[in-house]
Protein backbone atom coordinates (compact mmCIF):
# COMPACT_ATOMS: atom_id res chain seq x y z
CA UNK A 1 0.00 0.00 0.00
CA UNK A 2 1.29 3.56 -0.71
CA UNK A 3 1.16 6.42 1.18
CA UNK A 4 -1.29 8.99 -0.96
CA UNK A 5 -3.73 5.91 -1.72
CA UNK A 6 -7.63 7.00 -0.74
CA UNK A 7 -6.15 10.04 -0.23
CA UNK A 8 -8.15 13.19 -1.27
CA UNK A 9 -5.98 15.61 -3.12
CA UNK A 10 -6.85 19.72 -4.18
CA UNK A 11 -4.62 20.96 -6.88
CA UNK A 12 -5.20 24.68 -8.09
CA UNK A 13 -3.40 25.31 -11.35
CA UNK A 14 -2.11 28.71 -12.18
CA UNK A 15 -1.40 30.23 -15.20
CA UNK A 16 2.28 29.05 -16.65
CA UNK A 17 3.66 27.20 -19.07
CA UNK A 18 4.66 24.65 -16.82
CA UNK A 19 0.98 24.01 -15.97
CA UNK A 20 0.59 21.65 -18.47
CA UNK A 21 2.74 19.35 -16.13
CA UNK A 22 -0.48 19.26 -13.97
CA UNK A 23 -1.81 16.98 -16.37
CA UNK A 24 1.42 14.68 -15.76
CA UNK A 25 0.70 14.63 -11.93
CA UNK A 26 -3.30 14.58 -11.93
CA UNK A 27 -2.44 10.79 -13.98
CA UNK A 28 0.38 9.36 -11.84
CA UNK A 29 -1.25 10.40 -8.26
CA UNK A 30 -4.97 8.63 -10.01
CA UNK A 31 -2.62 5.79 -11.04
CA UNK A 32 -1.67 5.67 -7.07
CA UNK A 33 -5.09 5.43 -6.06
CA UNK A 34 -5.42 8.99 -5.23
CA UNK A 35 -8.85 11.19 -5.48
CA UNK A 36 -8.07 14.62 -7.65
CA UNK A 37 -9.98 17.39 -7.60
CA UNK A 38 -8.71 20.62 -9.56
CA UNK A 39 -9.11 24.49 -9.66
CA UNK A 40 -8.44 26.16 -12.59
CA UNK A 41 -7.37 29.87 -12.50
CA UNK A 42 -8.24 31.99 -15.47
CA UNK A 43 -4.76 32.03 -16.89
CA UNK A 44 -4.19 28.20 -16.33
CA UNK A 45 -6.90 27.69 -18.69
CA UNK A 46 -4.85 29.68 -21.35
CA UNK A 47 -2.45 26.31 -21.11
CA UNK A 48 -5.30 23.41 -20.40
CA UNK A 49 -8.51 23.23 -20.58
CA UNK A 50 -10.88 22.21 -18.23
CA UNK A 51 -12.27 19.37 -20.42
CA UNK A 52 -8.60 17.67 -20.41
CA UNK A 53 -8.40 18.38 -16.06
CA UNK A 54 -11.78 16.60 -15.71
CA UNK A 55 -11.09 13.44 -18.34
CA UNK A 56 -7.68 12.73 -16.27
CA UNK A 57 -9.43 13.16 -12.89
CA UNK A 58 -12.72 11.97 -13.22
CA UNK A 59 -13.81 14.83 -11.23
CA UNK A 60 -15.67 18.19 -12.03
CA UNK A 61 -12.98 21.20 -12.31
CA UNK A 62 -13.68 24.22 -10.47
CA UNK A 63 -13.06 27.46 -12.29
CA UNK A 64 -14.91 30.10 -10.69
CA UNK A 65 -14.85 30.33 -6.69
CA UNK A 66 -17.84 33.18 -6.24
CA UNK A 67 -19.94 30.63 -8.93
CA UNK A 68 -23.62 30.38 -6.83
CA UNK A 69 -23.63 26.72 -8.22
CA UNK A 70 -20.96 25.34 -6.51
CA UNK A 71 -22.12 26.20 -2.93
CA UNK A 72 -23.37 23.38 -2.47
CA UNK A 73 -20.74 21.50 -2.83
Amino acid sequence: MNNIENKKILLIICGGISAYKSLEIIRLLKKQGATVKSILTQSAKKFVTPLSVASLSQEKVYDDLFSHENESE
